[in-house]
């Protein structure tokens, strides 16, 4: 074989690499979570009833008078709601609020390989890889969509023959849990929460793509501008944009999502080192890659989008945490997420 013909051959099979790769890296076998939560929530559905893991600080099922601020913390893509269980009591601790008066709760969306592994009961809810990110339906106990859930957690947290003193309930997560929030603060039905007294927020730190409400992405500038969907077919399909969403946000128009969500308190975060494009953990389809090419430009970029679209009317911050990588630990720990979730003080504006 003559050396051009090598080459050419070297060429195309590192071409096919690249484009085999990324599939090959989404169809590897997750692996099984090393626990499963311990407490359980009811889900009940009219297509039946199931059981949904989770941590949660003190006894949920029966009145906590002293509780006025509930924490939320969601874990990403390797599942491990344990971990971000002590990183919410660490958060906890550093902001110095009385453990009795702030309950936190670290659900886990479990994948059917930990309930296969775990040998778990069949009512466990638990979804096909990580389809839970994107809103998909549960495999595995009843087909609700993991954004439901979410919204189980909050009408249980917000249930007054348990909570009756609850002013705050704080959804918070990183990396991939910081993916499931942003796409969760627009199916969420939690503004009827409002009328009970009860302030909802967010915090979003460091995901690797956002959902955007039009046909819109960052330029090389990082300004909106129309994108060419030449350059990538399916950048505007749900996770990454409104084509093909779930059910669970399919009967409202992308105009209706956009309006509510704006309306949400929530909390960028974004971390300053954050800011390679090689990090294995980072979304690199197409799709993600039209939003910018590391996390640091994603945020700054859908976040000017939405200041753009918004001038007057975003209910949302935006801040860079200084120093600090793709680590939900720091990220979590930091001063401004602390201020989001427990109104301590040393976060600039």
């Amino acid at each position: 074989m003559g050396s051009n013909v090598r080459r050419r051959l070297a060429v195309v099979t590192a071409a096919i690499a690249l484009i085999v790769a990324p599939a090959l890296a989404q169809a590897r076998p997750l692996r099984p979570v090393s626990v499963i939560a311990d407490a359980r929530m009811s889900v009940d559905t009219p297509q039946g009833h199931a059981q949904f893991p989770l941590y949660v600080s003190a006894d949920w099922t029966v009145p906590q008078p002293a509780v006025q601020r509930a924490v939320v913390i969601v874990h990403g893509r390797l599942r491990n709601a344990d971990t971000y269980f002590r990183t919410a009591q660490h958060a906890r601790e550093l902001a110095g609020v009385d453990p009795a008066g702030t309950l936190l709760v670290a659900p886990q969306f479990l994948a059917t390989a930990d309930v296969s592994a775990h040998h778990a009961a069949g009512d466990l809810l638990s979804w096909r890889g990580n389809a839970w990110m994107a809103g998909a339906d549960a495999a595995s106990g009843v087909p609700v969509s993991s954004y439901a859930v979410l919204d189980d957690i909050a009408r249980h947290l917000a249930d007054r023959r348990l909570f009756p003193n609850l002013k705050t309930i704080v959804f918070a997560g990183h990396s991939g849990g910081a993916q499931v929030l942003q796409r969760y603060a627009i199916a969420s039905h939690t503004d009827a929460l409002a009328a009970e007294g009860i302030d909802v927020r967010f915090v979003v730190a460091n995901p690797s793509s956002y959902a955007y409400f039009d046909a819109q992405r960052p330029d090389a500038n990082g300004t909106p501008a129309a994108f060419d969907a030449s350059r990538c077919a399916g950048f505007d399909r749900w996770k990454y944009g409104m084509e093909n969403r779930p059910a669970a946000i399919a009967d409202r128009s992308p105009a209706q999502l956009e309006a509510d969500y704006v309306k949400r308190r929530i909390v960028y975060l974004a971390g300053g080192n954050d800011v390679d494009p090689a990090s294995v953990s980072l979304d690199k389809s197409c799709a993600a890659r039209a939003q910018g090419a590391q996390r640091m430009a994603r945020a700054q970029g859908f976040y000017r989008y939405l200041q753009t679209r918004h001038p007057d009317g975003l209910n949302q911050t935006f801040h860079v945490v200084p120093g600090v990588g793709h680590d939900g630990a720091r990220m979590l720990t930091s001063s401004c997420a602390l201020a989001t979730m427990f109104d301590t003080a040393g976060c600039a504006p």
